[in-house]
């Protein structure tokens, strides 16, 4: 099956960079172009997309917006949007998070990271580099940042999950994959991937990453002091 992307920059040079390196891939290939937020989420819906590269800064509508906007839509629940930023540790990162961003990706990542974001943001699952992890979201979620005041809310919805959902949890935010999560708690991958999932449908979560942003704000898991 091919992954059909959306590439979304104000930059010609960078998109042009981008749809060379995707459209070298067998199983994926860029299937419009947007210079603006507002474009993007009507390509997205226009084109079928399953991936946006959305660049966080842009004219007019910017990418957070955007990707607020294809989150809150039933008919894009399948579109995952990958944010580009040129610096990684960015409050926006965590906006982006918030906004229904499955993960953000450096501009100057090498063309390996680009394609793999690109397959791990298809596959559903969180683009969540250890240096985010450790640093950037457990700062800026655990501090609030003016976001919504739900941390309450989504402390009780936690109650819903049982003692190993919440074990699981507090792996997923730790930005471990299923392999480590089930090497960690000494169960299988796949008891690992169910657990997962039962956990996103009692919070609501769309993806691995709501959950790292549900674990933080609902004081589940806190940032270390290093």
């Amino acid at each position: 099956m091919t992954i059909r992307v959306l590439l979304a920059d104000d930059q010609a040079l960078l998109r042009s960079a981008f749809k060379v390196l995707v459209n070298s891939e067998p199983d994926m290939e860029v299937v419009a172009e947007a210079s603006d937020g507002a474009e993007a989420v009507e390509l997205a819906k226009a084109r079928a997309a399953d991936v946006v590269l959305m660049d966080i800064r842009m004219p007019g509508m910017d990418g957070l917006a955007a990707t607020r906007l294809i989150s809150a839509d039933a008919a894009l629940a399948h579109v995952r949007v990958v944010m580009l930023t040129t610096f990684e540790v960015d409050e926006y990162v965590v906006q982006s998070l918030r906004a229904g961003a499955s993960g953000f990706l450096g501009k100057g990542a090498e063309p390996d990271e680009l394609l793999g974001a690109i397959r791990i943001a298809a596959a559903g699952d969180a683009l969540l580099s250890p240096v985010a992890t450790k640093g950037l979201i457990a700062k800026f979620l655990a501090q609030g940042d003016g976001a919504d005041d739900d941390g309450g809310v989504r402390g009780e919805r936690l109650d819903a999950l049982t003692g190993r959902e919440r074990e699981v949890l507090v792996q997923v935010a730790g930005g471990h994959s299923n392999d480590e999560i089930a090497e960690r708690l000494e169960v299988s991958p796949l008891t690992v991937k169910t657990h997962v999932n039962r956990a996103m449908a009692k919070l609501g979560a769309r993806d691995r990453a709501q959950l790292v942003v549900i674990a933080y704000e609902s004081g589940l898991v806190r940032p270390r002091v290093e």
